[in-house]
């Protein structure tokens, strides 16, 4: 199993979910994060003063599948978050050593 971990605009989540949700993978999990790449930030001024914003609001995606769904899983969400600007994010895949659903006590496949 792997674990897919992508790193996007915010106002793309909602496309990811749905292109995912489309191609059948059913959980997700999405978490608010601050960063900064090639992208690196910019200034703005408020009431006259100009400030430097270096880190800049992104969230994470991470989507836990089987291993023959993962390049669906990147795909769709290559594809809902690209826009073809600076900035647009990154894709992480990892593997997974276990995986335990709280509830049953499934491990395996079956947890996921």
């Amino acid at each position: 199993m792997k674990l897919v971990t992508a790193i996007v605009r915010p106002f793309q989540v909602e496309d990811i979910r749905d292109v995912l949700a489309a191609n059948g993978i059913s959980g997700l999990t999405a978490t608010e994060v601050r960063g900064f790449g090639r992208q690196k930030g910019h200034t703005e001024t408020y009431r006259g003063a100009e400030y430097a914003i270096d880190f800049l609001p992104k969230v994470r995606i991470e989507v836990a599948c089987r291993d023959d769904k993962v390049d669906e899983v990147v795909a769709a969400i290559a594809a809902g978050a690209r826009t073809g600007k600076v900035g647009d994010g990154k894709i992480f895949v990892t593997h997974l050593v276990a995986i335990v659903r709280v509830r049953t006590g499934e491990t395996g496949d079956a947890a996921v």
